[in-house]
């Protein structure tokens, strides 16, 4: 009899409250000990039903993978927390900017818990009583009071309608100075409008809240710079003391770029727990991937996690191109799918010779002047020379008298040297140029590769024996 884990049921606690996020840092996704497959396949529907549910949990977060995002964010954030320890003013932050889904809010709030983890770590009991992160979000047409209410509501601090954005502002400021804080996320960032006058004054608000709250401030929203953010009085004062890191989807066209996409994708696979997976599948599916996600970071763990938790429910306990295929990610994703699709240029027949090669003369259908051979036959004695008025395949008059011109069609090889009917002549005055002719190799010149070089320093190949 299997038994699910005993899992609390609390009510849910966003990231944007003290508990929330709490329980985001205490939290890590663990899945119990998977069973040999054997035992797996004899469970009985009741004990499968709780044996899959932990999984079915495990698998709709899976884990965060530390993309070059992620570092860059944290290295650049802990660096920043500690050039304004000692700071009394104008303290610098940082701006996380980029496309959605490309894994903005993710990176700004696995830097708060890290940054956490690491000041309990250093001060062990003593970091009981701080509180060293705090994370919020822009509501859409924030106003000053609106973003004070915002940090309030993370603090559990109990606002009244008839409170003012003074008295709100000055408890969250004194409250957060008393508790520690050392870093303050604000995601989001794109809903504050310089344009308008409440987003002027949100923005001054929150620059405020940054000159009295000792804490490094890093902000996160959708292409910070079109939303206006940095234009204007206000904006020149942001851009002199944010520092600004930009979040790309991943790209897919050198060597090293693939190689960096096949990590990120070998590194969602590990973290399966399915029974009949192959291990490295998905890896070899990463063009297919990349193609469905456009290379952002949230499509594709949302269409892992999306297949991995279908192999659960339909039992094939394995992510194949037809599972991928069923699982639909965001619009933005799927709409530039569709769209390469649809402008996807037909795959191209195998190139001739002439494409491969520009030096090589292109097919003809017609005798040409010159012969060409792919093959001679080493020769011993030189061709004899052709009689007088005798026609000569390759459009010379004959030596022996050069006012003798053929009267009439030709009594032997009138068609191209390789076809059946030169193959067949009964004639033994062949041009020089013949395949059955003993003229010399060096005479003639022969085709290897991209360049005509010499048949005496070619290699000699053996002519070809003819069925007939």
């Amino acid at each position: 009899m299997v038994t699910p884990p005993a899992v609390p049921d609390d009510e849910h606690n966003p990231l944007t409250t003290n508990d929330g996020w709490r329980q985001f840092v205490d939290d890590a996704p663990t899945c119990s000990k998977m069973l040999p497959l054997r035992t797996f396949k004899a469970l009985s529907e009741e004990d499968r039903l709780a044996y899959n549910e932990p999984r079915l949990d495990y698998h709709s977060r899976l884990v965060v993978v530390a993309t070059p995002t992620i570092r860059n964010v944290f290295t650049t954030g802990r660096r920043l927390v500690l050039l304004n320890r000692h700071q009394i003013s104008g303290r610098r932050g940082l701006i996380v900017t980029g496309q959605a889904g490309t894994g903005k809010t993710t990176a700004i709030a696995q830097l708060g818990r890290n940054h956490e983890l690491l000041v309990r770590k250093r001060l062990g009991p003593a970091a009981d009583g701080r509180l060293p992160v705090v994370y919020v979000t822009v509501p859409p047409r924030a106003t000053p009071k609106m973003l004070a209410i915002e940090f309030a509501r993370f603090l559990g601090l109990p606002v009244h309608r008839q409170e003012t954005q003074a008295s709100i502002t000055n408890a969250v400021c004194d409250l957060l100075i008393k508790l520690r804080v050392e870093l303050a996320l604000v995601d989001e960032i794109h809903n504050l409008n310089l344009a308008t006058q409440a987003g002027a004054e949100a923005s001054d608000q929150l620059k405020y809240l940054s000159e009295r709250i000792p804490a490094t401030f890093v902000l996160a929203g959708i292409d910070v710079a079109a939303s206006g953010l940095f234009s204007g009085i206000r904006g020149q004062q942001i851009a002199g003391r944010y520092t600004v890191t930009d979040t790309e989807p991943f790209a897919y066209g050198t060597g090293a770029q693939r190689q960096n996409w096949r990590s990120l994708v070998a590194s969602l696979e590990d973290a399966l727990r399915l029974h009949r997976h192959k291990s490295g599948s998905l890896v070899k599916l990463d063009g297919y991937l990349h193609e469905r996600t456009d290379g952002a970071i949230g499509s594709l763990s949302q269409l892992v996690r999306g297949a991995a938790l279908e192999a659960i429910i339909n039992g094939s306990e394995a992510i194949t191109r037809k599972t991928l295929d069923a699982i639909e990610v965001e619009q933005t994703a799927e709409s530039s799918h569709d769209e390469r699709r649809r402008t996807r240029r037909p795959r191209r027949r195998s190139l001739t010779a002439s494409a491969r090669c520009p030096s090589r003369p292109a097919p003809f259908t017609t005798r040409p002047s010159v012969p060409i051979f792919t093959a001679w036959p080493s020769p011993t004695t030189a061709p004899p020379a052709p009689s007088p008025g005798s026609w000569d395949p390759c459009g010379r008059s004959s030596p022996r008298s050069a006012t003798a011109q053929p009267t009439g069609p030709p009594t032997h090889q009138t068609a191209w040297p390789h076809s059946r009917d030169a193959q067949r002549t009964s004639s033994p005055e062949l041009c020089p140029h013949s395949p059955t002719s003993s003229a010399p190799t060096a005479l003639v010149p022969e085709w290897t590769g991209c360049s005509a070089v010499p048949a005496a320093a070619a290699r000699p190949v053996a002519a070809p024996r003819l069925p007939w």
